[in-house]
């Protein structure tokens, strides 16, 4: 602790930050009441306020983890820096603020980054989200941590009446608790409460499409950034209330004995997510609906599903920045050897696909060798996959967005390959994230080299300028129009950064046909 620490009053109390490349933080700051015993499963509860001044110079936990992500080579465990070491906790309802300054007159624009991990896991305090580098583009940046998983998304509504009404959204009433915190509180760190853009990655990209379809969040955010994360549907009633009755029979308690709940550790109730999941099965629509425990479409909160069948008409007037990665499965498929190595052999290519595709597959499988005709098997399964699995959803929300009469959408597409192994991962699923906060040299995840650490400038400065005026620009870009149904410019952003209308027309119009609304799937997701 020094003299020169920045301290802040917040509604609940005097907070102790610390100076971090000579920037003010302030880590695991409280947004709500810990979330165990009495707590579990119900909305957040604001944390009791504190006498005297309450030290935040470091991180204390991360929410309680599904540790059930996607398998991945050893040598790549760390790629993208390394994980958050803190214990788990239901005390998880906490915040990160980075600020240029605490001078409450300043009136910065205000970033708030949710973090990604499929609604299962993550963390807001691993090292390439410190937003000391970001913020340096006078922006105040703000990290968010809240319950996942079972612990944010176990629907108990229909089986335990009123009082576990909002059980299925736990996790989601997070977000609104966080960015009211925000609201009532980022002035005093120099932030602009009636400026705050949110933004997010893979899974938090998810998160700010649900938060865009949340009338009751309007207000709390005016700019929205989705990255490599779009979500056009989330689960309904009826699968949420057969994975609740998977993980009940799993747990061995009755439906009459649901005050047991709040009794299990927290260890067992994780150990039953993996085993609810495989009872209840894929999803019929899996291509779009990707998060078992995720916010449910309860008809209240969230009335419906965040873009289908439409643009949601609550966030029509809030600008849109969104696209992904170029070779987005490429980390996904790692840790298979065949991949990993280009020994898939075409048979297995036309497997893998067809898990995806089924009865389409021979159309697919035969587009993607047409349009990649120098591709060996494991590329075109990358490519195959990444417009399955993610550029599908990041178009039909776009698309969705830019057919209504609101505020306009930007679309890019990150291009950029790493060289690192080989260049084998290209512009994989993530590795836009250092590049969003400038933190690419606390990563492994690229070679540090000048265009790298260029890209990585650009990125950030441009991100930075959409939350200052609502349009993504910078001197080094060129003109970005706005992403229209008739022209669809998109921002390739790489190297040599370049706009393209309609890139990949032909496998957009093929997945638009397979996934079209309304029909049902039976396929496995890949």
């Amino acid at each position: 602790m020094a003299d020169n620490d920045p301290v802040v009053e917040t509604r609940a109390g005097k907070l102790r930050g610390t100076t971090i490349e000579g920037v003010a933080a302030f880590l695991s700051v409280p947004y709500g009441a810990p979330t165990d015993g009495a707590n579990r499963f119900m909305p957040p509860r604001p944390p009791a306020p504190w006498a005297g001044v309450r030290d935040v110079a470091a991180f204390r936990t991360q929410a309680p983890q599904s540790r059930l992500g996607f398998p991945t080579r050893p040598e790549l465990v760390d790629l993208g820096g390394p994980p958050d070491p803190l214990p788990e906790s239901e005390d998880c309802l906490a915040l990160n603020v980075w600020t240029p300054g605490v001078d409450a007159a300043a009136r910065r624009p205000v970033m708030v980054w949710f973090h990604g991990g499929a609604f299962a896991f993550g963390s807001s305090n691993q090292v390439r989200l410190r937003g000391s580098r970001l913020c340096r583009r006078d922006v105040v940046v703000v990290t968010v941590n809240q319950r996942l998983n079972i612990f944010g998304h176990l629907d108990l509504s229909q089986v335990g009446g009123a009082e576990f009404a909002q059980s299925g959204n736990a996790g989601t009433l997070d977000m609104l608790a966080a960015l009211e915190w925000v609201r009532d509180n980022i002035a005093q760190f120099g932030g602009d409460p009636a400026n705050v853009t949110i933004f997010g990655e893979s899974g938090g990209g998810a998160k700010v499409s649900t938060l865009l379809a949340i009338p009751s969040a309007r207000g709390l955010f005016h700019k929205a950034i989705v990255q490599s994360g779009a979500a056009v549907r989330l689960r309904e009633r009826d699968r949420a209330a057969r994975l609740t009755e998977a993980v009940l029979k799993e747990l061995t308690i009755e439906r009459t004995e649901l005050h047991r709940l709040r009794e299990v550790p927290m260890a067992r109730l994780l150990a039953a997510i993996e085993p609810a999941q495989r009872a209840v099965g894929a999803s019929p629509w899996p291509l779009f609906d990707r998060y078992p425990f995720g916010p449910t479409v309860d008809g209240t909160l969230l009335p419906h599903h965040p873009f289908e069948p439409e643009a949601p008409a609550s966030s029509a007037d809030i600008p849109l920045l969104i696209g992904d990665m170029a070779n987005e499965m490429a980390s996904f498929l790692a840790h298979d050897d065949a991949v990993w190595h280009r020994r898939l052999t075409e048979a297995e290519m036309v497997a893998r696909v067809g898990a995806v595709a089924g009865t389409h597959t021979d159309r697919v499988v035969e587009t993607y060798r047409r349009l990649l005709p120098d591709a060996n098997p494991a590329e075109r399964l990358i490519a195959t996959l990444t417009d399955s699995n993610f550029r599908l959803r990041s178009l039909t929300v776009a698309e969705r967005k830019a057919t209504g009469t609101g505020a306009p959408l930007w679309m890019y597409s990150f291009a950029w390959r790493t060289p690192v192994f080989g260049g084998r991962l290209g512009a994989f699923h993530a590795l836009d994230v250092p590049f969003t906060f400038d933190t690419i040299d606390l990563t492994k995840a690229t070679d540090g080299s000048a265009t790298a650490r260029g890209l990585a400038d650009l990125m950030a400065s441009t991100w930075a300028h959409f939350a200052h005026t609502g349009r993504p620009a910078h001197a080094r870009l060129p003109d970005w129009p706005v992403y229209t149904a008739d022209r669809r410019a998109t921002m390739v952003l790489d190297a040599a950064c370049r706009v393209e209308d309609d890139p990949g027309r032909e496998t957009r119009l093929l997945w638009r046909e397979i996934a079209r609304p309304g029909v049902r799937w039976a396929q496995s997701r890949a």
